[in-house]
């Protein structure tokens, strides 16, 4: 890939710094590799399932709004920043019911003016890191991660440092080590985030354990004397279990409700297409957002929050995602007893059979460069016609190294027969690569 451009004219320069920091974006290359290999299996594109998409859902809730012309109306009109007054209210209803609490001061202990609507979580997320990083700010992560996430650190001018992670989540031993080892370096003032993924993360689809998500919330908030640092919790595969549990989110051992932002989203369990999601803030961090929303759009999508409002009203919702469970685990299975199969006997090879979310996650030998620009990448495109995410996207680094034997592969978009037969093209172009 490209290195950044750094764009000037006998004048001056024209592109802004933020542009080259958000320069050579990942998820466009992917995008542009599927365009252009579209007789690809792809076990790369974090696609929900087509054939689960709530075709039957949406066009009953759409027929209820447009046969009411007050929600009709309100649907095809500008909302306010925030977002409708209508979703709020039920959304909070729905993430009481997530944490077992009751909807008011008492369970929930915020009220709708904390919930701010945005466009998918991506939106949110952005708004946070734009709210609070300036160039040269630090961002914690666990390490492996979301790597559009990197993304939107970057954007900022900010940094990302790596934490530590393994089979349950970000290491809280790695964590207060490096927090130690930056204000040793007179750096601590300039850790603003910690980002976490705490249920069946992109990309290893593995979570964050409880008594760590306690812990975490317990070193920020033992730090705010010295260090004001925002926990951003990212759940948007929370409903996507199966064989494990629904957990206590990070954000409910948040006491006193200054120290976690909690992101959601109803792309992974209902339509990607309707773009919405969510954030509960702490309460002065909503007008900063708020203002920096209402650059960007002065509000998200009308006519998606009604009718997600109207799915909600009419239990529509709970019933889809019990479907999505049933479909995905089936699809889980298929991939991985694939990988069983023709990579089994193979020294070296390893893979996590997630509890939940869309991904599996695949470590070769040291020697098997997966990248991009790698052998093994070229040889599954090109002559076995199946496509991954090279793991290496995923890794911060350290001193610009970065593993390259690991792949995301995502159970999200094909069905259990090619899924199948993506694994077998996969293990060949693996087997031939050792």
């Amino acid at each position: 890939m490209a290195t950044p451009s750094s764009t000037t004219d006998p004048v001056g320069r024209f592109l802004s710094r933020r542009r080259d920091w958000s320069a050579n974006n990942v998820v466009g290359f992917m995008m542009k590799q599927a365009v252009d290999h579209p007789e690809c299996i792809s076990l790369a594109a974090g696609l929900v399932d087509p054939q689960t998409l709530p075709i039957e859902a949406t066009s009953r809730a759409v027929e209820r709004m447009l046969s009411d012309p007050t929600l009709a109306r309100a649907g095809l009109q500008y909302e306010t920043t925030e977002g409708a007054q209508r979703l709020r209210d039920l959304l909070l209803e729905y993430l009481a019911g997530l944490e077992g609490v009751t909807a008011d001061a008492v369970g929930l202990k915020i009220d709708r003016d904390q919930l701010v609507l945005s466009t998918g979580s991506q939106q949110m997320l952005a708004l946070l890191c734009e709210a609070t990083l300036d160039p040269g700010d630090i961002c914690l992560i666990a390490d492996p991660t979301y790597y559009v996430m990197l993304g939107t650190v970057n954007g900022q001018g900010a940094r990302a440092v790596p934490i530590e992670s393994d089979a349950d989540g970000m290491r809280i031993d790695s964590l207060e080590r490096t927090l130690a080892a930056l204000d040793a370096e007179g750096q601590l003032q300039r850790v603003k985030m910690i980002y976490v993924v705490s249920d069946f993360d992109n990309p290893r689809s593995v979570s964050l354990a409880t008594d760590r998500r306690r812990r975490l919330v317990e070193i920020v908030t033992e730090l705010s004397g010295q260090q004001r640092i925002l926990i951003v919790e990212d759940a948007a595969y929370r409903e996507l279990y199966y064989d494990g549990v629904s957990r206590p989110s990070v954000w409910s051992f948040d006491e006193e409700g200054e120290t976690v932002a909690l992101v959601q989203t109803f792309s992974k369990c209902f339509s990607p297409g309707l773009r919405v999601g969510f954030g509960i803030l702490p309460r002065d961090l909503v007008g900063p957002v708020l203002d920096l929303k209402g650059n960007q759009d002065f509000g998200s999508t009308s006519f998606s929050q009604h009718l997600l409002a109207t799915v909600l009203e009419d239990g529509l919702f709970a019933s889809h995602v019990d479907h999505l469970r049933d479909a995905y685990v089936v699809k889980r299975d298929a991939l991985t007893e694939a990988a069983a199969v023709h990579l089994g006997d193979v020294e070296g090879v390893e893979w996590l059979v997630p509890d939940g979310g869309l991904y599996v996650w695949l470590t070769v030998p040291e020697h098997v460069d997966a990248g991009f620009d790698g052998a093994l990448f070229n040889r599954a495109v090109q002559q076995e016609q199946v496509m991954y995410v090279p793991g290496d996207l995923c890794h911060i680094g350290v001193d610009g190294v970065r593993p390259r034997n690991q792949l995301r592969l995502s159970f999200g978009v094909e069905n259990s027969e090619r899924l199948a037969d993506g694994m077998a093209r996969l293990a060949r172009a693996i087997r031939a690569e050792l």
